[in-house]
């Protein structure tokens, strides 16, 4: 179950109550900010523009590939470990707005996490350190550390143990 903080609204979808969970210049700055960064190639810019300015927590020599699209409303609530890579296109969203309800939820990637191309990360998702995520990816549950995840759903591919044996067995091959 993902960890996410319910709010329900009444009349119209959520959506139409977006400027009352979030100042519309808040969005506005985080947009500015996000779409510099996305365009950027220079990875020491990117982080310090997200910590700077988005007050995400990136640890050091994190990786965005171009065009990753954090939370334009609540990036303050992701957080990535240290030496991780968040590949081209992913999208990490730490807010939902649904029909009855929107939804809030800390997203937390740990250290040395891969998440490959065009992957999307919903609100409320923990990712544990060394885990490996498939590209085109929905990860719409937590991820255990060391395992390798993909799909749409998402489904665990290989398991910590699973993963250190296919090592072991490859660094045999390779001696």
């Amino acid at each position: 179950m993902r960890r996410t903080e319910r709010y329900p609204v009444e009349g119209a979808n959520s959506l139409w109550h977006i400027y009352r969970t979030v100042p519309f210049f808040k969005v506005m700055k985080n947009f500015i900010v996000i779409q510099l960064g996305r365009y950027s190639p220079s990875l020491p810019l990117k982080n310090f523009l997200y910590r700077r300015f988005l007050r995400m927590k990136v640890g050091e020599q994190t990786s965005f590939a171009l065009m990753v699209m954090p939370d334009v409303m609540f990036p303050e609530r992701i957080t990535i470990g240290e030496n991780s890579i968040i590949g081209y296109n992913t999208t990490i969203l730490a807010h939902e707005y649904l029909i009855d309800e929107y939804r809030i939820g800390d997203v937390i990637i740990g250290n040395r996490v891969l998440i490959g191309a065009n992957s999307t990360i919903l609100p409320g998702v923990h990712i544990g350190d060394g885990a490996i995520v498939s590209a085109a990816t929905l990860v719409h549950q937590d991820v255990p550390a060391g395992s390798f995840v993909g799909g749409n759903p998402m489904k665990i591919i290989y398991t910590a143990e699973e993963m250190a044996a296919r090592r072991h067995i490859h660094q045999e091959k390779t001696s």
